[in-house]
């Protein structure tokens, strides 16, 4: 006789659907299990027996054989522990109800407890798309479950409650969504705290509103990490598919608070300089989302980037362009979505303080070369808006006079991402930053007086023709917050300004 139990699995960020089979037969007492299991998923067989046992149920005295189907796909972790005692249940005549239509997700204690799982989320949404009607799962991840419709989601404390509801005498209610999760971990702090630095606001401001890469230069100090943390406080609000998307990759990764639904604000990452290149991409033999998938819809913050890993900075340059990164293992090949937005800060030189208006800079011209060389030209060409950022003066710190508050500044955000919506309705991209490269002259019209001044800056400054597509689109998000239909001349002005940074302190004597 042979029982039949469903569950999940996953790879990367996809799930698929696993069969388990049981098969007792006559012979000397064993538990074997098949189907390409790891080596979490070969202990289940004793977390089953002392369940079974504990929670008062027989374990059978015979040859026992399960197989996890389909059988050249690699199982891992120990989600399969809930399916496989339910099969087992189900062959040995303890358990008669149909669980045909039922998905079964969860990893048990030795009490018969179930403890939590990461990936649910896209578990529940591919067994939905595959038909099923019913999802069994810890009671701690069931909130996130609940948020695909058309799937009813359980929260199962322990086994004992879960068998009471499949045999009609105790229903379980299924799970609703739970209270919002945040990726960031808390609220992000205001610009309304940043003295001075209005220049610096401002590139901020128009980087949020188009969706723009940003590098903040300037000494130790000067409020580069500041203004950055802050970025989050004025990006708008996610959006549904946006919120789902970005779910998924944190309860892939395992970072999903417990008993949340939706991750809502937007994710803010800052790893250290000492990360390496599969730490940012993801990786693994079975692979996990890395930091900048982790930043998807949000911010990824790298700071004092000359000290990252030539490997690691590289890393960014295919992610930036597609907002996808592709992970190749032996078992086979996932692709991560990395929608962030890239906020880099770095000091001009070693000592950080080349070019600064009061204190002497001690590296040598060698030294400085150097340190700046570790910033390769291709990633600086990725970046929309280098930004310089000046020390801030006396006056500025005292003074009394409030600063332009996160919500003050998101109100112009939101206005020109309205018009921004409106104009790519009906398409996948959501921002100016997103423009396809077929699209460009359409949407990014310009006056002849802006063009006049975009050509003269692309043969006085040796602009790259990514570069050129970056000015015309971060032109467009300018015109965008001013309310204009054309770029004009002085749009085009202030966005060539910020393409001209890096001739200051890259350009060979």
């Amino acid at each position: 006789m042979v029982s039949k139990s469903y569950s999940m699995g996953l790879f990367g960020m996809q799930a698929f659907l696993v069969e388990v089979e049981t098969d007792i037969s006559a012979g000397l007492p064993a538990f074997d299990l098949v189907g390409l299991p790891d080596a979490a998923v070969k202990e289940s067989r004793n977390r089953v027996r002392a369940a079974l046992k504990n929670c008062g149920f027989d374990f059978p005295v015979s040859h026992i054989t399960m197989n996890l189907a389909p059988a050249d796909r690699r199982k891992e972790g120990p989600i399969y522990d809930l399916p496989l005692l339910i099969s087992l249940l189900k062959v040995t005549g303890q358990l008669g109800a149909g669980t045909e239509s039922c998905v079964f997700v969860g990893e048990l204690s030795l009490s018969g407890a179930l403890r939590p799982v990461r990936g649910v989320l896209s578990m529940a949404m591919e067994a939905k798309r595959l038909g099923f009607k019913h999802m069994f799962v810890p009671a701690e991840n069931a909130p996130e479950g609940a948020v695909v419709e058309g799937l009813s989601v359980y929260p199962v404390s322990d086994v004992f409650g879960l068998l009471e509801h499949l045999r009609g005498r105790k229903p379980i209610q299924p799970a609703v969504p739970g209270e919002s999760g945040s990726a960031a971990g808390q609220t992000p702090p205001d610009f309304a705290d940043v003295r001075g630095q209005a220049q610096a606001k401002r590139a901020l401001e128009i980087a949020a509103s188009g969706g723009h890469n940003v590098l903040l230069i300037g000494a130790p100090g000067s409020g580069k990490s500041m203004l950055a943390k802050r970025l989050p406080s004025i990006l708008p609000e996610m959006l549904p598919a946006e919120k789902l998307e970005t779910t998924a990759i944190y309860s892939v990764a395992g970072l999903l608070p417990g008993g949340a639904s939706l991750v809502e604000s937007r994710p803010f990452r800052a790893p250290h300089h000492t990360i390496s290149g599969p730490g940012l991409s993801g990786g693994g033999s079975l692979p996990r989302p890395g930091e900048i998938s982790l930043a998807h819809n949000g911010v990824l913050f790298l700071d004092e980037l000359p000290e990252f890993s030539r490997s690691a900075m590289e890393t960014l340059r295919q992610p930036l362009e597609d907002g996808t990164v592709t992970v190749s293992r032996v078992n086979g090949t996932v692709a991560f979505p990395c929608g962030f937005m890239l906020v880099a800060a770095m000091n001009p030189c070693p000592c950080g303080y080349y070019g600064h208006p009061t204190r002497p800079c001690t590296c040598s011209d060698g030294a400085v070369a150097r340190y700046l060389g570790r910033v390769s030209g291709p990633l600086l060409d990725r970046i929309d808006l280098h930004i310089e950022v000046p020390p801030v003066d006396f006056d500025s710190l005292t003074s009394a006079q409030k600063e332009e508050s996160s919500a003050q500044i998101k109100v112009r955000v939101d206005a020109a991402r309205a018009v921004q919506a409106r104009r790519f309705q009906g398409s996948s991209v959501t921002c100016n930053a997103q423009i396809p490269p077929e699209r460009l002259r359409e949407v990014c019209r310009t006056e002849p007086a802006a063009d006049v001044l975009i050509k003269t800056a692309f043969e006085r400054f040796g602009l790259s023709a990514r570069a050129y597509d970056r000015v015309l689109k971060v032109a467009r998000t300018i015109a965008d917050l001013d309310g204009a239909e054309c770029i004009e001349a002085r749009h085009a002005a202030e966005a060539v300004r910020y393409r001209t940074l890096d001739r200051k302190y890259w350009a060979k004597p």
